[in-house]
């Protein structure tokens, strides 16, 4: 069991703590799309949804004519915007247009392209540059071993809980167990809750077989989907023009069965013809289920066709599952509960990550001149995880850096992200270990120390500004990154001060010399 929970967490361990840390952000991630759209403006209040369906279902009709479906998402309490896409006419898996919209007017907003928190939270699940599919098999077994790893580090650790209560600084190896230890039991249930309900979130995915044998027909598979999300039967456009019943009227019915504020998407099929269909969803605030919930209406004259309410047994089990993983469903306390037990989690792979190559370099014949395989595994460490810290913090400072009309502008971000992850890993093989952890930790803690700087110079929304407007989205980012930036100084100052002391009864061949000098961590 020692040996599975080794080499399960450290084969994989590089991948699964970009998951776990990209995952830690994404559960602020539409906080995180507000920050990197300044140019939309702060809802003091939630304003009236249905008016404003009305308002974008009435724009969607100059902008989006002759589209075959539109969807709406409906500003709530943490989106200040209304996001519309809609079907186009091209070829491709791109055709189709969106936009967001100012709530009170209607009218498209010109906001920078970026992806914002939607990047981090894709990149958690998907990764990037390689096909989607491919990226999710990935991220699945990886989430697989991180399981592995889970049970078998609870059997091996025979006195967890005890350990849990035991920690020593500067003790080295036995300190990187003791908070690998401390990291892990504290939050034990949850890692175990967000390990398994992220491989259910694809389990269609990766083990699709007893779905395909269930369900063969085309009529099936309809139902199925309409069980796991809000599905509208397309049908045929009749080819007669008819205008759209109020769309405002769906709503408000939708809001007198689930309450004001609780609507979360419109979807319109077939809109501008006689066979339109209008689908009224529920949304996910305060519902620990992502089941689906909807009202359909006849597009035309707003009759009310069919209610769902609930699911089966099966279905309802996942939604629950799903729900869970990503913590939608929360407030802002519970949100900020499962960002730390979160970000614990990347810490007990990052301290798993660092505690074998100070376990090993204790062994090691001369630990100043040790093998490929450990130097590959150090480098490695070290640009994925101070060097993560970097490259995260970067798509940030491209964002207020590039210019606003420019040119797949959010690809650009991206590919600032990529290229200092990657300058990382170079910087991590050109320098001793010891000196490249030290200078990445005070890189990433100077960039998220000036990335409020940057923000105050860039935008009309520094920190006093969000202060005294009560803008707690721009105010909590900053307040955010400085307290990350002081979590860097720290591991930077003690990494610094640190010194591995290999015991020269283990090496007699080696000189005194080299056996008391301090190694790389």
């Amino acid at each position: 069991m020692s040996g599975l929970h080794t080499w399960a967490g450290l084969l994989l361990g590089w991948v699964l703590y970009a998951m776990f840390l990209t995952g830690t952000v994404s559960y602020f991630k539409d906080e995180l799309s507000q920050w990197t759209r300044p140019e939309l403006a702060r809802l003091s209040q939630v304003p009236d949804q249905a008016a404003v369906a009305q308002r974008i279902a009435d724009e969607l009709g100059n902008v989006a004519a002759g589209s075959s479906q539109w969807s709406i998402r409906l500003p709530d309490g943490r989106n200040n915007s209304v996001y519309a896409f809609w079907r186009t006419r091209g070829q491709g898996q791109r055709a189709f247009g969106e936009a967001n919209f100012d709530p009170a007017t209607g009218q498209k907003i010109s906001s920078r392209e970026t992806l914002g928190g939607e990047f981090f939270f894709r990149f958690h699940f998907q990764l990037h540059y390689m096909p989607v599919v491919w990226g999710r098999w990935i991220a699945g077994i990886a989430a697989m071993f991180m399981l592995v790893a889970i049970i078998s580090g609870v059997i091996t650790h025979k006195k967890i809980f005890v350990d849990f209560f035991t920690f020593r600084w500067s003790k080295g190896q036995r300190s990187w167990l003791e908070a690998h230890n401390a990291l892990s039991v504290f939050g034990l249930p949850f890692h175990f809750m967000i390990t398994y309900t992220g491989l259910v979130t694809l389990m269609a995915l990766y083990m699709p077989w007893g779905e395909n044998a269930a369900f063969k027909t085309p009529a099936e598979r309809q139902q199925m989907t309409s069980e796991l999300s809000v599905f509208i039967q397309p049908g045929k456009p009749s080819g007669q023009s008819a205008p759209l019943a109020s769309v405002e009227n769906m709503v408000r019915q939708a809001q007198e069965r689930w309450g004001k504020g609780n609507v979360g998407r419109v979807t319109f099929v077939h809109p501008g013809d006689a066979a339109a269909r209008v689908a009224v969803a529920r949304g996910e605030a305060g519902r620990v289920s992502m089941s689906p919930q909807y009202m359909e209406f006849e597009g035309t004259t707003g009759k009310l066709l069919n209610v769902r309410d609930s699911v089966g047994a099966a279905a309802e089990t996942r939604g629950v599952l799903y729900a869970l993983h990503l913590g939608r469903f929360s407030d802002t306390q519970t949100r900020w509960l499962y960002f730390l037990v979160s970000f614990m989690g990347t810490a007990m792979v990052g301290t798993g990550l660092v505690m074998w190559t100070v376990k090993r370099r204790s062994r090691l014949r001369d630990p100043e001149r040790p093998h490929f395989g450990f130097r590959f595994v150090e480098r490695l460490n070290i640009a994925s995880i101070a060097g993560l810290s970097i490259a995260m913090t970067a798509f940030l400072w491209a964002n207020r850096l590039l210019p606003h009309p420019m040119e797949a502008r959010a690809d650009w971000e991206i590919d600032a992200f990529f290229a200092v992850w990657a300058l990382t890993l170079l910087h991590a093989l050109l320098r001793p270990a010891k000196a490249a952890w030290i200078e990445q930790l005070w890189t990433a803690a100077a960039l998220l120390f000036l990335l409020p700087v940057l923000n105050a110079l860039t935008t009309q929304r520094p920190l006093w500004h969000s202060l005294a407007q009560g803008d707690w989205v721009f105010a909590g980012i900053d307040v955010t990154c400085w307290a990350l930036a002081l979590l860097h100084v720290v591991l930077a100052v003690r990494t610094a001060r640190n010194r591995s002391i290999v015991q020269s009864k283990r090496m007699p061949q080696v000189p005194v010399a080299i056996a008391s000098s301090g190694a790389a961590e």
